[in-house]
């Protein structure tokens, strides 16, 4: 039997979406559920409840006369617990003195004070932060001699023995299920060792790395034995783009090929999730299967959508059979009969379709865009749209995105600098002076190295311009171009300060200033560096804070999805069709982004450029809605409104 059925005879309450943690949910809900999970509204939520729980494991043991032993990972999902962990700290005195970690993982070879080893990552991200002790700080070296590599794997091993074994065990997932390093193939009594890494783990780091090809090839990692024996465990998901893998690993079959799947025979296993990563779970995708449903609405459209792609028919053709062999009848009685539910969803999602004729007028807009071509990546056919509709249309690039420029376009820049200067006679020796610093640095940078400030300014530069063009490809000016710089994202490292006071007043300014009763911001979760994410922290404090202060009326706020997702039509509250002109339009827009083209540094898992992610994307948005039965159009884009 799985240890999930047994949990459900026991009546343990599972989670769902709560304000600032997780509500109760019926069991029926949670019964494909191998893996009790909670799911949390936010990032930031599911963090300080982990961090809490750690909290009471130190206190408890502590007050048992013993250390607290934890078992912690790297990454960024859990640099919110981290941070919270500090600050109970900080904050209500919670002590790490009397606390031994031992960490899940370290890349090899890898020295300690590398910006990519996993041993300053835990320094830098808090053991520096709080009152632990060095000596109870175990981390795998990076440095051992290939030959010395098992025995260090075996004393490893034993100091955990030593130490009682461990706690509370924290742990995230990759795209292939691995925990830890134990990568597609780990058998479930492997224990510590050095392992070589799968290709998507690695391309998944290479924007760490500043590519692929500096990512090491192997690691150390702790087995997925080693994992198991832990006390109770703790596994992180955050973002739509792990949502497929949350789904596999908590209601799949175990299989050697997803190392996370072992953790359904752990008895004292959670996985937390955010909103976004637990979307394909049965509970959320297709609750109608599990249990009685209170029919709204919008489950409605969900549910009459998942099953015109079941059946492969349009919404009006749906008949009392489909619905009933689909486990929908309840949905029909609601209704009165198939052809009401047909009607009333087939109405509701064309009332989603917005044309130029339909989209705002005369309005002010302020249009955040992360990085300076998320807004034509995004919304450029919205753009286009708005800006000959007479709104007054600001865009505003929230950073400068220089990191993800490459060195051989500064390179580029310097050389012509130098022979305009010596063209136009002025100040040539200055430019050829300049042009020296720069080539002298990058002959001599290794990957990862932060830019001298230089080289920080030409890859900046580089960005505006072509933002710039971006923008007045769709017809909008120059001068209605912003660059905000703000200060978390100027650190010219891929790891970023947290969002702080400075970064809200430069956007509370802006709104301020400009008065927008529209505001489009990103609002996916699947960005690799979690830039996105961190702007619209900055973007939500700054609104409250003006709405509350009286200084701005509440403003209507779009949320666009960047480069790795859309909306699905069954969550967007506005579908913008696009002609084929006007996505011919907005493909020059994203072209003129020049350093991002053909290569990227910052690809994510896709391996496509952004313009042919976007050609597909609004086209297939648009299939979607021809699928369905409704109007065919050429493309569309899909925005969700709060």
């Amino acid at each position: 039997m799985h240890r999930a059925s047994a949990a459900g005879t026991a009546l343990k309450a599972r989670a769902s979406l709560g304000e600032r943690g997780p509500s109760l949910v019926p069991p029926a809900l949670t019964q494909r559920e191998r893996i009790p999970t909670l799911v949390f509204a936010d990032h930031d939520a599911l963090a300080v409840h982990v961090a809490q729980r750690i909290a009471t494991i130190i206190r408890e043991r502590n007050a048992a006369g013993r250390a607290a032993v934890l078992g912690l990972a790297t990454g960024s999902t859990p640099i919110g617990v981290y941070r919270e962990l500090i600050r109970l700290h900080r904050e209500e005195g919670l002590s790490f003195a009397r606390v031994i970690t031992f960490n899940l993982d370290e890349y090899w070879p890898m020295p300690p004070d590398s910006i990519h080893a996993y041993h300053r990552f835990m320094w830098e991200n808090l053991f520096s932060h709080v009152d632990i002790d060095a000596a109870n700080v175990h981390l795998p070296s990076g440095t051992v001699a290939r030959s010395e590599v098992d025995a260090a794997c075996a004393a490893y091993e034993a100091a955990i023995v030593a130490a009682g074994g461990i706690d509370f065990q924290l742990l995230g997932i990759g795209k292939t299920g691995h925990i830890g390093f134990n990568e597609p193939g780990s058998g479930a009594e492997s224990r510590t060792r050095l392992i070589h890494l799968d290709h998507i783990t690695r391309r998944d780091a290479a924007a760490d790395f500043f590519g692929e090809d500096n990512v090491p090839r192997e690691a150390l990692t702790m087995g997925v034995a080693t994992i198991l024996d832990a006390r109770e465990i703790a596994i992180l998901a955050t973002g739509e783009h792990k949502s497929s893998v949350v789904r596999r690993a908590v209601e799949g079959e175990i299989d050697v090929q997803v190392a996370a799947t072992f953790l359904q025979r752990h008895p004292n296993t959670t996985f937390y999730v955010d909103a976004a990563a637990a979307d394909r779970l049965t509970r959320i995708e297709a609750p109608w299967l599990l249990d009685e449903v209170k029919w709204t609405p919008a489950l409605a459209i969900k549910a009459v959508v998942w099953l015109s792609a079941q059946t492969g028919r349009g919404i009006l053709k749906l008949t009392q059979a489909d619905y009933a062999d689909h486990g929908l009848s309840s949905l029909v009685a609601r209704y009165g009969s198939p052809g009401a539910v047909n009607g009333e969803v087939f109405n509701a999602l064309g009332a989603k379709i917005r044309g130029k004729s339909k989209l705002p007028k005369g309005k002010r807009i302020v249009c955040f865009s992360p990085h300076p071509d998320d807004d034509v990546i995004s919304m450029g056919g919205i753009l286009h749209k708005l800006h000959l509709n007479e709104n007054a249309i600001t865009v505003a690039y929230q950073t400068s995105g220089n990191i993800a420029v490459f060195d051989h376009d500064v390179r580029r820049y310097v050389d012509f600098l130098a022979r305009l200067a010596d063209v136009r006679g002025t100040d040539a020796a200055g430019a050829h002076a300049y042009e020296a610093r720069v080539r002298a640095f990058l002959d001599a940078k290794h990957p990862g190295d932060v830019d001298i400030a230089e080289v920080q300014d030409i890859k900046r530069i580089i960005r505006e311009a072509e933002a710039v063009s971006g923008i007045e490809t769709l017809g909008l000016t120059s001068s209605q171009g912003v660059f905000l710089n703000l200060p978390f994202y100027q650190t010219g490292k891929v790891k970023k300060d947290e969002i702080g006071p400075a970064d809200v007043a430069i956007v509370r300014r802006l709104l301020d200033e400009k008065q927008p009763e529209i505001i489009f911001v990103a609002g996916d979760l699947s960005d690799p560096h979690g830039t996105h994410r961190m702007c619209k922290e900055a973007i939500d404090l700054a609104v409250a804070e003006a709405v509350a202060a009286g200084t701005l009326p509440a403003p209507e706020i779009w949320l666009y999805r960047g480069a790795w997702q859309e909306w699905p039509v069954t969550e967007a509250t506005w579908l913008v069709p696009l002609s084929q002109e006007e996505l011919r339009l907005k493909i020059q827009a994203i072209f003129k982004h020049q350093s991002q083209k053909d290569s990227m540094p910052f690809p994510g898992a896709d391996d496509r450029e952004f313009w042919q992610r976007v050609d597909q994307r609004n086209k297939d948005t648009a299939a979607e809605l021809d699928r369905l039965g409704l109007a065919e159009y050429f493309a569309m884009e899909a925005y969700v409104v709060v």
